[in-house]
């Protein structure tokens, strides 16, 4: 059944704004109303609501932190459930003229991502299996999130010098650990930084307490200490 969609009187009171507020939001592509065919009225969807009003990143946050229960849209308790909406990311990327350029590159960056916290826990989960996958289209932005063994857990298994999380996150995004076809440990999140680099997008990534931030045209590994330590990893892609 197609859902029900707002009308620009019925969103602004949903979101708590004026209605000049969604217009102008609508001309600026920050929140791109609905138009039916051949009409001018602006509609919105309630889902499309419920994401762009709720805290991606502060959910996310809070799940690494203390593994409470997620909301079902956010949660993808396996890999089919994961690529499934990955394929819904791609779709809504592709209604959206501004993001064509970067289409293929978000999904195959969000796609390694998560693919990784599937392939490198797996039968190892600490606690809760599966992972957090949520995106906000109007704030250019996708938040995947796990409570796995982390990056040094994971490469600690094949190089057990590494003592610290910020020396994990620096070889995982600058060293190939294996070239052993077909398993070719450690290219995928070096594909992550090239993809990054190279185009206009940035990402915040946190495993443990080692944060690592690249953007655009970053030739060095921006790699800190965070305040915190945090259960497997956090992924932040901006666009």
């Amino acid at each position: 059944m197609e859902e029900k969609l707002l009308s620009i009187s019925e969103a602004a009171k949903f979101l708590e704004v004026s209605i000049d507020t969604l217009r102008r939001w609508d001309k600026s592509e920050k929140l791109v109303a609905i138009r039916k065919a051949g009409g001018v009225h602006r509609y919105y969807a309630k889902k499309d609501l419920e994401v762009f009003a709720s805290d991606l990143i502060g959910l996310a946050c809070e799940w690494t932190r203390k593994g409470q229960e997620l909301p079902a849209e956010f949660y993808c308790s396996n890999s089919a459930v994961f690529q499934a909406r990955l394929i819904k990311l791609q779709n809504d990327l592709l209604q959206l003229p501004q993001f064509s350029r970067l289409v293929s590159l978000i999904v195959a960056v969000a796609g390694e991502i998560g693919n990784n916290s599937f392939d490198h826990n797996l039968g190892k989960w600490p606690d809760a299996p599966g992972i957090f996958f949520g995106y906000d289209l109007y704030k250019r932005l996708v938040v995947l999130a796990d409570r796995g063994l982390g990056v040094l857990g994971t490469l600690s298994r094949v190089r057990p010098e590494l003592k610290n999380h910020l020396d994990a996150l620096e070889m995982a995004f600058t060293e190939i650990i294996s070239g052993r076809d077909p398993e070719k440990r450690g290219n995928g999140l070096k594909f992550v930084r090239k993809v990054i680099t190279d185009n206009s997008m940035r990402l915040f990534f946190n495993s443990g307490d080692g944060e690592l931030r690249l953007e655009e045209g970053q030739s060095d590994i921006g790699i800190t200490r965070a305040r915190e330590n945090i259960r497997g990893c956090l992924a932040i892609i901006r666009f």
